[in-house]
């Protein structure tokens, strides 16, 4: 092809991938001799109807079983290193254990090097029994260590049984427990005590148990405890071995340019350095430090640390570009994923990124920008640049570092990203570092574990507005527009749906030398027409933070979301925060207050607003844009949000919709309903509908726990026709067959496990099942005894990570395929916790109170002070738990189930203190089903309720 180019430049060349997995022995480079020309790009794309994965994994083969342990294991390449293994196309995860579950009592002193742990047997015992090798194999895991938004791990170096020291790895136990102090600081990073106990102990074959795998290095195996019901020999195991997938570099005097990918699907890279001594000493949004306990903290610090500050190490992309220009992703997936999907940064310019989907990613799913380069104008920053923010510096070495290394004219667009953070759950939907005209509009972000886009992260911890200059950066003339979230900040809390830090905006002066703001509020960062709610643990749904200044919140909508909507702690200022929608307070600043603020013609709604009380302009433009919303990257359509049922229409919430999803309400399609976007439906309802009435999609929304018939509206079916009167005994008298090879039943699911129930007979052939897209088992439905069997078991599946599924059941051989329906399995009890806001709770006489501080779920209660006030959950499941307060002013609450006999329970405390988000009520061993609890206010000055936990078996 590079023949091709030389010989005719201007030439229009595509290279088309045929449908398979294209597992890459080394990274996929490009480099400036890959470059198409001005108008006429080289295309890499997907041949019409392919899919091709672009892979960096070995499949394993040759499984035996070791003995009759239940362990199974197989060689691996030598030299495999990993921190991950998917198999059929689900990560597993590695084999560990929570501490609360090894039976060690935790009775351990920390210091500088590690912990002494004589006080506890039980973990002297264990790793007395190990290896040196399996004890510096061992990880440890601290959620929150230094700080909510954090999660670090860091390595054990090795254990001394004489004296019970297990010394932790260096620098990363220093670099987690030690980290240095610095002056004038808006923003904290802490230390984590060195007292800290691991909330895990992960990588230790001795701990592996059902679904985990480990590999030992030394032997060259890998060893997995399969599922029950899985045959290991007939599993799709993944291996991978990259840790890059596609480099695309080249150097700013000669960009990689004219260049497009569309279509590709990259799968299975790794990320191996928080295996090494350096391990994960988390900071924020997936930032580490790797290079000293100073690391980016210049001349703050004590010693002075490294330039510029916060030049933190970013996680490695598994796809990355620097020094491109004219580069286009269009239409891929980024799947299954070690590292952050895909990045872009060093003097990039003009880069679309559009209508791709990132999901199951174990960091970042888009970084954007380096952190080593806020101020490339400075000479001296630029070797740090080159080290930090490129592939290879010897390669850029000859590169004269200026203006043109700002990453510029970046669009970001009608992507889909959820399910990112899997391992490292600090890490942020988007990490937008510095840049200038950058768009990030209509995506649709959801199911994340922390903030779904950051701007500026750290770049603003040592200014305020006391202190504005301390740190500087070229940030100019970016947007954040237009974008859904939902359902974010699921793990880690402090954080919010956007958050932004430092400055914002190039100034601008009027001729006496003063800012003129108007003009640099113009170039500054732009926040409009964003639509926000679930926010789980989020304290500022729109988050101006440390040092951040010159942001213009306009038009945006927050609901179900959290403390505040919009505020931070310690800002620069310069904030206009206008025509926004808002169920929470504005203008929150409880640290240092900023510079100015400025509010105007913001609208309060209900936290759990209906049709008409957000403008339906602003639903209809937020998330992906028409041309995407039908895209398979779209993903299937799944309802988040319903607002209350005690109206003529409700306001669905959610993703995945289309102009032609089918909505029902108890059962019955609905004519009539309003297609608002991809996000947002209206929805005509009867009287008495409650909230569990309302499905959407022509699944119906994922089925739970319980027997499906073949008839129920939750299947999806292609080929498949229904008879019914049969009387051979299959459920109801009716079944699905198929006469064509190739038809397909569909069911979307709730649980930990599934049954495929159909027929067995001579007329039959075999059934192809694939689970979540893995590698499809074939099932034989020929009866060994030449006899028909009506409504069995052919095909069961247990040991599924509890949360949503989909099985494909095919019709391969025979003359026909029978369906009988389904049984969705749960194999363990699951909670679920919905907070005070939530849409399925009813209220009489309470009334919502956001921006606590006393420890509330997401600071916010609902209160009463009327006797005979209500709160009514519609709930399915086994048990109900009430959240509440205890407090002096409070007094009985009545609780009754179904219209049973009301129980009266006191939240008078028994030490007179004030306890907040705390169990007031439990009701367990309920038959499974649909249930309705009902909470009355008897006595006292208030009630509180902070929500309910629905237990299903």
């Amino acid at each position: 092809m590079r023949a091709k180019l030389v010989a005719d430049p201007g030439a229009d060349v595509q290279v088309l991938l045929a449908d398979g997995t294209y597992r890459l022995s080394s990274t996929w480079k490009f480099t400036a001799a890959d470059s198409g020309s001005a108008g006429h790009p080289v295309v890499w794309r997907a041949a019409p109807g392919a899919v091709p994965v672009i892979s960096g994994a070995t499949q394993v083969t040759g499984w035996a079983q070791e003995g009759t342990s239940g362990i199974w294991s197989a060689p691996v390449p030598s030299g495999s290193q990993t921190r991950q293994v998917y198999v059929d196309g689900k990560r597993v995860p590695v084999a560990g254990a929570p501490l609360s579950e090894l039976g060690w009592n935790g009775t351990w002193t920390g210091s500088s090097s590690g912990y002494n742990i004589n006080g506890d047997a039980a973990a002297k015992a264990w790793f007395g029994a190990r290896t040196a090798a399996e004890v510096a194999r061992v990880q440890f895991d601290y959620p929150g260590g230094n700080g909510p938004w954090t999660e670090s791990r860091c390595p054990v170096a090795s254990y001394t049984a004489s004296t019970a020291v297990l010394t932790m790895a260096q620098p990363c136990w220093t670099n987690v427990t030690n980290r240095a102090s610095f002056s004038q600081g808006s923003g904290g990073l802490p230390s984590m005590s060195v007292n800290t106990k691991p909330a895990r102990v992960d990588y230790a074959k001795a701990l592996l148990s059902a679904g985990e795998w480990f590999l030992d290095p030394a032997a060259n195996r890998l060893y997995y405890q399969p599922e029950s019901g899985q045959q290991v020999p007939n599993l799709d195991v993944e291996l991978p071995r990259l840790e890059s997938l596609l480099q695309g570099a080249g150097t700013l005097a000669n960009p990689l340019h004219d260049i497009t990918f569309a279509g590709l699907q990259f799968s299975y890279a790794t990320w191996n350095d928080p295996s090494r001594p350096a391990g994960f000493s988390d900071v924020q949004s997936n930032l580490r430090i790797t290079e000293g306990r100073n690391q980016g903290m210049c001349n703050f610090s004590s010693p002075a640390g490294s330039c510029p500050w916060g030049a933190l190490t970013q996680p490695l992309a598994n796809v990355a570009f620097t020094a491109t220009t004219n580069l286009t992703l269009a239409g891929n997936r980024f799947v299954n994923l070690g590292g952050a999907g895909l990045s872009v940064m060093y003097g990039a310019r003009n880069t679309l990124i559009q209508g791709n989907e990132f999901t199951e990613i174990a960091s970042t799913a888009l970084l954007l920008g380096c952190t080593y380069d806020p101020t490339p104008t400075n000479a001296s920053e630029a070797q740090g640049i080159k080290d930090h923010c490129t592939p290879d510096p010897t390669a850029v070495s000859g590169d004269s570092i200026g203006l043109n290394e700002i990453l510029t004219n970046t669009t970001v667009s009608d992507n889909v990203i959820h399910r990112i953070g899997t391992e490292y759950s600090s890490a942020c939907g988007i990490t937008l570092l510095f840049s200038r005209g950058t768009k990030i509009t209509n995506n649709a972000l959801y199911d994340l574990p922390y903030t779904a886009i950051t701007a500026g992260v750290i770049q603003g911890h040592v200014d305020q507005a006391s202190t504005p200059q301390n740190s500087t950066n070229i940030n100019e003339n970016n947007t954040i527009s237009n974008n859904l979230f939902h359902d974010y900040m699921s793990v880690r809390s402090d954080g919010g749906a956007i958050y932004a830090e430092g400055h914002q905006a190039g100034y601008v002066n009027k001729a006496d030398g003063t800012i003129d703001p108007v003009a640099t509020l113009a170039k500054g960062l732009q926040v409009k027409g964003n639509v926000a709610f679930n926010g789980r643990n989020t304290n500022f749904t729109y988050y101006n933070d440390a040092g951040s200044e010159w942001i213009n919140w306009e038009g945006n909508v927050a609901f179900s979301a959290g403390g505040a909507a919009q505020g931070g702690c310690s800002p620069t200022g310069h904030f206009w925060i206008r025509n926004n929608y808002f169920s929470a307070p504005i203008q929150s600043y409880p640290c240092n207050p900023p510079v100015d603020s400025n509010a105007s013609g913001n609208v309060s709604i209900p936290a759990t607003p209906g049709p008409g009380t957000i403008p339906t302009s602003i639903l209809a433009a937020a998330g992906l844009t028409s041309a995407y919303v039908a895209q398979p990257n779209a993903g299937a359509p799944q309802v988040r949000y319903i607002s209350p049922t005690n109206a003529t229409q409700v306001l669905v919430g959610g993703h995945g919709f289309t102009a032609t999803t089918p909505v029902f309400v108890k059962n019955v399609q609905v004519t009539g309903v309003q297609f608002v976007s991809g996000g947002f439906l209206v929805v005509p309802i009867p009287a008495g509908t409650t909230t569990a009435d309302i499905r959407v999609g022509a699944g119906d929304g994922p089925a739970t726990a319980g027997r499906l018939d073949d008839t129920d509206s939750h299947i999806l079916y292609s080929g498949f026709s229904q008879q019914s009167g049969r009387t051979f005994g299959d459920l109801n008298g009716d079944i699905h067959y198929a006469t064509t090879n190739g038809s397909t039943a569909t069911l979307t699911f709730t649980g930990t496990g599934i049954t495929v129930y159909g027929e067995q007979n001579t007329d039959q052939g075999n059934l192809g099942i694939t689970i979540d897209g893995g590698t499809q088992q074939v099932v034989s439905t020929i009866p060994t005894d030449g006899v028909r069997h009506a409504n069995v078991a052919v095909y069961t599946r247990t040991g599924l990570t509890a949360g949503t599924h989909t099985i494909v059941v095919t019709k391969l051989s025979g003359t026909y395929a029978v369906l009988d329906g389904f049984a969705v399995l749960n194999t363990g009890p699951t909670t679920v916790r919905l907070d005070n806001p939530d849409s399925r709770i009813t209220y009489s006489g309470f009334t919502l109170q956001s921006g606590r501080t006393f420890g509330d779920l997401n600071g916010d209660i609902h209160y009463a002070t009327t006797n005979g006030s209500t709160a009514t959950l519609t709930f399915t499941g086994t048990g109900i738990t009430v959240y509440g307060e205890q407090n002096t002013d409070q007094g009985n609450l009545g609780i009754t189930i179904d219209g049973g006999t009301q129980q009266v329970v006191s939240t008078i405390p028994t030490d007179g203190v004030r306890h907040a988000n705390v169990a007031v009520y439990t009701r367990t061993g309920l038959t499974a089903g649909t249930h309705t609890i009902v909470v009355t206010k008897l006595s006292g000055t208030y009630a509180v309720l902070d929500g309910f936990a629905v237990t299903s078996a």
